[in-house]
């Protein structure tokens, strides 16, 4: 007898994702609802009592994109093997579409590590995804029309990325061999993209950088890799993955995995990522809704500028969505973080708009869309939320999510780089 969402009883989950931040496991869940599989996010390593949701797929949410190798290896192996012992029988190890890590890794050194717990003896890089801009060709990784290191992730205060080509990029995370498997072979289909995988692995290749340019090749790669232990990639690579359990009737129909319960209480935006796109996001909404800026400077001087914040926005929740942002262009980041340093400047920030969520939502909030991995770590944490359901997506890669438990909130947790101009105003439109 099939579940509604298609999963039959018995069988545990069928997909166990690790992502290395909370905006890209949100992401990742998106593509896996739009494929018909129920998902639940998982936020943090999940402990012995964690209990083992009723989904078709899970997604682990770490936070280890810019943590030391060491850590980010060891949190991803205590992951992977809670959702062994949940039933999963594929991994994705997902990481952001731009590919984003310190010259120390951690892609590289994760995906080794879940290698050689799994026993696996080749997995794929894929951080394409076509309808946000970002695809792979030749092995470059190109941002719109450009490449990567000509975009703005050039001068990310965390994660400056200044080298497109991701055999290289990868190469220098890893001492196990990185092939490429080109578009002219990923447009010829999935048993030309199988067929050269099998080549690499009996060459001994143990990373498998593959083109993408289209979601349509997305569907041909997911389809190449339904016997691979491993995948790793962007959200994108997960497209063509719930259609190999459904072929083999471990998934029975779409069903409604992306509903939700109704939202109620204020909404408003917390703004913690200095990306171009949450940057142009945050002017859009200033045109039409009260907004709070949350002063760095103000902060290293001590200032009590969480309390300031709440004491602005409790008169304006009742009258719709308030703003508070630390964004910043990069010429004032850096200022900052000449003065306190990369981690400080980071944390101190991280801190205050977590104090100033906790706030929010104490007094009323129940609908919050916060923008930039970092920043929806630190806030979901404060919060106290363990799980989220995935609903509806707003944007590419953006869904609306309810938290598991209490208290129960709508998120929307957003990639710094992702949503259309209009993100912020709109989200809170189209939630029922």
């Amino acid at each position: 007898m099939a579940r509604r969402g298609g999963r039959r009883r018995g069988t545990g989950f069928l997909l166990g994702a690790i992502a290395d931040d909370l905006t890209g496991a949100t992401d990742l869940c998106n593509t896996l609802v739009a494929g018909g599989m129920r998902t639940v996010q998982v936020i943090g390593v999940p402990g012995g009592t964690t209990p083992v949701p009723d989904a078709d797929a899970v997604v682990v949410a770490l936070k280890s994109r810019t943590v030391a190798p060491a850590k980010a290896v060891r949190e991803s192996r205590a992951a992977l093997a809670w959702l062994r012992a949940g039933g999963a029988r594929q991994i994705v190890f997902k990481y952001c579409s731009t590919f984003d890590s310190t010259p120390r890794g951690n892609i590289g050194p994760v995906a080794d590590a879940l290698l050689d717990d799994l026993g696996a003896g080749l997995t794929i890089a894929c951080p394409a995804f076509p309808t946000n801009g970002r695809t792979v060709y030749k092995g470059h990784l190109f941002v719109g029309d450009v490449l990567l290191e000509h975009s703005g992730m050039r001068n990310h205060p965390l994660t400056p990325m200044r080298d497109s080509n991701l055999v290289a990029v990868l190469g220098a995370q890893t001492p196990r061999p990185v092939g490429l498997v080109g578009h002219a072979t990923v447009r010829r289909g999935a048993d030309a993209i199988r067929a050269a995988l099998d080549g690499l692995r009996q060459a001994d290749t143990r990373h498998a950088v593959v083109d993408a340019i289209t979601d349509a090749d997305l569907v041909a790669i997911g389809t190449a890799c339904a016997d691979l232990p491993l995948v790793t990639g962007g959200s994108g690579v997960a497209t063509g993955l719930p259609a190999n359990f459904r072929a083999r009737r471990l998934l029975t129909g779409a069903g409604e995995a992306a509903t939700l319960p109704a939202a109620s209480g204020h909404a408003a935006v917390i703004a913690g990522s200095c990306s171009p796109a949450t940057l142009g996001q945050i002017e859009a909404m200033a045109a039409s809704c009260p907004v709070f800026f949350v002063d760095a400077e103000a902060l290293a001087a001590r200032k009590r500028v969480a309390a300031e914040a709440l004491a602005w926005a409790g008169p304006r929740l009742a009258d719709g969505p308030v703003l508070i942002y630390a964004s910043a262009p990069p010429a004032r980041v850096r200022r900052i973080q000449r003065r306190l340093g990369v981690d400080k400047a980071g944390a101190m920030i991280e801190r205050c708009l977590a104090r100033i969520a906790l706030g929010l939502v104490e007094a009323g909030v129940g609908r919050l869309v916060v923008a930039g991995g970092e920043t929806a770590g630190a806030v979901v944490g404060a919060l106290g939320v363990n799980a989220l359901r995935i609903g509806a997506e707003i944007d590419p890669g953006v869904p609306w999510t309810m938290s598991v438990g209490e208290p129960r909130l709508h998120l929307a947790l957003k990639s710094g780089n992702f949503g259309g101009q209009d993100f912020f105003t709109r989200a809170f439109a189209v939630l029922p």
